[in-house]
């Protein structure tokens, strides 16, 4: 039964993903679909473009989520659409997934998309002029270990021939960052115990980390909001500026299906607050020290 309960959510996420897709825009942005940045069949990226692009637009790389063992870039189309009417560029990349591998290896997967982006955007590419392009890391559920990861543990990174320090900030839905003990024998398998400790995002807070916005419905019953609580108070006591949300009436999946624009799906701040965020991080945004003092939050 808790095996059932841990794989309903990507049933519902997929379901309600369909549904968003097929009323989705196609307006105001291309797709550019199955980008390389590694070698293997799931070493492939999305990029959605807005029609307009200039040297300093933002960078979304959104990391899907699915329990380290399934989901997928091509039902997150509601999710570039989004971003991309807002006038971001968005990659959603593959990652290899168990059984085929064990942690650490989707996360060197990301680190290795995020580094291709970065490049990407830095000479230029599909019409989108060379430049300066803020990149925001961003994942929901397993994706948001994985964004977390990268975000807070910088080996990922640099082994990937990038830096923590090339991040804009790091946005976290519903994520996982600090779930030991692991009850479930199918997470034993995931995390193997010699690099368990390594897969929490809160054991590698040192103060260096990117801006935070971390979300967390309060009805999640699939990962526990005090995930986000933990990373939140990790980060803001190490001096990191983070804004963390609990967000009541809101489950495990609505806190990514909030993006959608076509169909008003649960709570609409969490779209607001995730498009104010990376403006912030692009230098045209709110959450400057006034918007810290009001909130009682520690900017780095």
């Amino acid at each position: 039964m808790r095996f059932i309960a841990a794989i309903l959510p990507a049933f519902a996420l997929t379901a309600c993903a369909a549904a968003l897709n097929a009323v989705t825009s196609g307006a105001g942005y291309d797709v550019v679909r199955n980008v390389p940045y590694g070698d293997g069949e799931r070493a492939k990226l999305d990029l959605y473009i807005p029609t307009r692009t200039t040297p300093t637009t933002p960078v979304v790389v959104f990391v899907h989520g699915g329990s380290w063992d399934t989901g997928s870039k091509d039902i997150y189309l509601f999710v570039g659409q989004s971003l991309a009417s807002e006038g971001f560029i968005v990659a959603i990349p593959n990652y290899r997934l168990y059984p085929q591998v064990r942690f650490p290896a989707f996360v060197e997967d990301v680190a290795k998309a995020v580094v291709k982006v970065e490049r990407m955007m830095d000479g230029g590419v599909y019409g989108v002029p060379g430049g300066d392009h803020p990149i925001v890391l961003m994942g929901h559920s397993a994706g948001a270990e994985i964004a977390g990861l990268l975000a807070t543990d910088g080996r990922y990174l640099k082994a990937a021939g990038g830096s923590i320090g090339s991040l804009a900030g790091f946005i976290g839905l519903a994520g996982p960052y600090d779930f030991l003990p692991l009850t479930e024998e199918r997470y034993k398998r995931i995390f193997p115990e010699a690099t368990r400790e390594a897969s929490q995002p809160v054991n590698f807070v040192s103060g260096d980390e990117p801006p935070m916005l971390l979300i967390h419905g309060a009805d999640d019953t699939t990962v526990d909001p005090k995930n986000t609580l933990s990373l939140a108070e990790k980060a803001r006591a190490a001096g990191v500026f983070v804004r963390d949300r609990i967000v009541q009436g809101v489950d495990h999946v609505g806190a990514i299906t909030a993006l959608a624009t076509a169909i008003p799906f649960n709570d609409e701040t969490i779209r607001r607050d995730i498009v104010a965020f990376v403006k912030a991080r692009a230098g045209g945004g709110e959450t400057g020290d006034g918007a810290k003092a009001e909130r009682g939050e520690t900017a780095r």
